[in-house]
């Protein structure tokens, strides 16, 4: 009987085209697929940044450069210059300086404070939701509801002074909800009703909301202010935080929490001592998010603000030329300072931002 060949060492098996498919170890990717993998990487990373490389030369060149056409490499199709730049730091050329440091130091305000007490109320309220088993009656809230309709009719409609009539709305449902609701209101909501009712504030378009708020700042005199905008923006962006927060607290161990207490320790103190450090991951990518969301709001601001209180975003869609047309050259100017703060920002939380949205993806 013949004897059967022995097998070839695995290395001599493939020859040719086979091997640059054939991983050298386990665990490591071979030679064919570490060209593809890396070219496709590559060619995706020139698209997603190609926007901005076209934003950096367009600041560096004339008006003539702009309109003859698309130039794409500096000192080859066209030549630098600081014509945008120069125009922007000219504090004689219609006060451009003073025209985009004002917008940009609102929007600076505006987004940070508004992003740090939108953090802070989100993730107190997303740590009650995933500790703390909310019952609140049906009933109430319904009342509470009719009452908040009821108060904004008396304040659109017969000119009621709005503090007083939110102050009567909240002392009778006071009333109501202690006299109605412990002897007729039996059907109560849970914590999963609270926070699909939070999250589909979201769904509701701003066009909708925003008429009612502009009409509630304007009773009250905080049209154009920085205060109007951010609370505006700390209601509209919380519901992201409560939902994405809920998440990363809950997968806590809550033997910490319970060990921290039987210490003698307070809920907040165990909140910002414990549960805060062990989440900063969750933080981190909450908080940028947000600030991003912020940043490039528009919709809100160009209905609160006019001229005191205008952002980055309101500055840029009004950048016109006139006769000429949209400047180019010094809305690339503008957009690249416009982005710089949120780089930055995501710079400073980068090693936090992977774990943090690999944490709230799991579960159990």
């Amino acid at each position: 009987m013949a004897e059967i060949p022995a097998p070839l060492p695995f290395e001599k098996r493939t020859s040719g085209l086979g091997r640059w498919f054939e991983p050298k170890r386990i665990g490591q990717m071979s030679p064919g697929s570490t060209v593809i993998v890396y070219g496709l990487l590559a060619l995706w990373s020139a698209f997603v940044l190609f926007p901005f490389y076209w934003l950096a030369i367009t600041s560096f060149k004339l008006p003539v450069d702009v309109f003859d056409g698309p130039a794409y490499l500096p000192w080859v199709d066209f030549t630098p210059n600081l014509h945008a730049w120069a125009d922007l730091a000219d504090f004689s050329a219609k006060s451009a300086l003073s025209e985009t440091l004002t917008p940009y130091r609102n929007s600076v305000i505006i987004a940070f404070c508004s992003t740090a007490l939108c953090v802070l109320v989100g993730a107190m309220a997303a740590y009650a939701l995933a500790r703390i088993e909310y019952k609140p009656r049906f009933g109430n809230i319904l009342v509470f509801v009719l009452l908040m309709i009821a108060a904004a009719v008396a304040v659109g409609i017969y000119g009621v002074d709005l503090w007083i009539a939110g102050a009567v709305a909240v002392a009778l449902f006071v009333l109501l909800a202690r006299s109605l609701g412990r002897r007729y209101f039996r059907r109560s909501v849970g914590n999963a009703d609270i926070l699909f009712w939070m999250i589909s504030q979201r769904i509701l378009p701003p066009v909708v909301a925003v008429v009612p708020i502009y009409m509630m700042f304007q009773k009250v005199g905080m049209l154009d202010t920085h205060l109007a905008i951010i609370l505006t923006y700390t209601v509209v962006n919380l519901p992201i935080v409560v939902w994405l927060m809920h998440d990363f607290f809950a997968s806590i161990p809550i033997d910490l929490e319970e060990s921290a207490q039987l210490d003698g320790a307070s809920r907040l103190m165990t909140f910002f001592e414990i549960v805060v450090p062990l989440a900063r991951a969750g933080l981190a990518a909450t908080t940028l998010l947000v600030l991003i969301l912020s940043w490039n709001e528009y919709l809100v601001a160009l209905f609160l603000s006019t001229t005191k209180a205008q952002t980055l975003p309101i500055l840029v869609a009004g950048m016109n030329g006139g006769e000429k047309g949209i400047l180019w050259w010094t809305m690339a100017v503008v957009i690249i300072i416009m982005i710089v703060p949120v780089i930055a920002m995501a710079l400073l939380l980068q090693r936090f931002i992977s774990k943090g949205i690999l944490l709230g993806a799991v579960k159990g």
